[in-house]
């Protein structure tokens, strides 16, 4: 049975499991061009939240009654296109469900002969293009950099860590408990890991980079932004990649309180999205790819079993559970 994860209305307040139902929706014949896809993997990601609201965003909102986006890779099982024969295997925004319908033009066919096909969704998909980009286009690590990165336990700040060190930098990473922390020195092999949980922040980053911040990659905004502002060094860069301590409301998301560091130290700061950078995406690949094979470069996964594990898969977000990039193994049987 076909069943599928619907917005009921954006959020408005309510609780995060409130805004979503469940459904099992035939699927109707395919029309020419078209294909059948059974999803196997879905992720989860924290920009899930701007989707669900009808503030401008880089995105059109997800409407309430529509099925939930999410970026998926999954098998064809029917096709009436001349670019996809049954078993390939596709990834895009194929959404929040078992199985679906596609134009061809929606999808994009990927090779999993030789690498699991989840990974299109964490190292080898948006989250590792957005890691790579973040770091290697716009913050640019040199061999003198002291670099920070917050939530670098996370899916894309683990891999944004990574380039850094492998770029030769200094680099210390922010996350949330003494687990985590212990994965970015002891695994990701980090100069030194901040948990911002333990105490203060400012008084962390003293002890961390007494010579100051030269690149700051920021998957968090609030208040973690504000101490670094205040430790920048003269034209340091700050990657602004999310701000999910803002997530939860974005009309009442604020700036960093140390703004005025960014004209008094010639701070450049410049956030991105992936839209900026889709032309060039085999260009991260073949780079991840390679990191992956040799081993340099380690993606860590937080895998849920089963469609009905969303709700709470998208709580884990802002709540710090998960450890790596979150999916959901749609069948529960890989």
């Amino acid at each position: 049975m076909v069943k599928q994860v619907r917005l009921i209305d954006y959020p408005a307040g309510r609780a995060a499991r409130d805004f979503w139902s469940f459904s099992g929706d035939a699927l109707p014949a395919l029309d020419e061009n078209q294909i059948k896809v059974r999803i196997d993997w879905v992720s989860v990601d924290p920009g899930m939240s701007g989707w669900i609201t009808d503030k401008p965003s880089y995105m059109p909102p997800v409407k309430p009654g529509e099925v939930m986006r999410a970026f998926g890779v999954g098998e064809v099982v029917e096709t009436r296109s001349e670019r996809f024969k049954v078993g390939d295997w596709v990834t895009g925004f194929l959404g929040l469900q078992t199985e679906a319908i596609f134009a061809e033009k929606a999808v994009r066919k990927i090779d999993v002969g030789q690498v699991p096909p989840q990974l299109f969704l964490s190292g080898l998909g948006m989250t590792g293009y957005t890691a790579y980009f973040g770091m290697m286009d716009i913050g640019q690590p040199q061999e003198s950099d002291t670099v920070v990165v917050s939530a670098a336990s996370g899916a894309v700040g683990g891999i944004a860590a990574q380039l850094a060190k492998q770029a030769g930098a200094r680099v210390v990473g922010i996350a949330g408990g003494p687990i985590k922390c212990a994965y970015l020195t002891d695994e990701l092999g980090l100069d030194a890991a901040i948990d911002y949980k333990a105490g203060s922040i400012g008084a962390a980053l003293d002890a961390a980079v007494p010579a100051g911040i030269d690149l700051y990659f920021d998957n968090v905004g609030g208040e973690i932004l504000d101490a670094v502002l205040d430790r920048m060094n003269y034209r340091g860069r700050i990657v602004v990649c999310g701000s999910i301590s803002q997530y939860g409301d974005f009309a009442a998301a604020r700036g960093p309180a140390g703004y005025m560091r960014v004209v008094t130290h010639s701070l450049k700061m410049q956030g991105f999205t992936m839209r900026d950078y889709m032309h060039r995406v085999p260009e991260a690949f073949e780079t991840l790819a390679q990191g992956y094979a040799s081993g340099s470069l380690k993606f860590r996964e937080h895998v849920l079993e089963g469609l009905e594990t969303f709700p709470d898969a998208y709580e884990m977000l802002f709540d710090g559970r998960n450890h790596g990039k979150l999916l959901i193994d749609i069948r529960g049987d890989h």
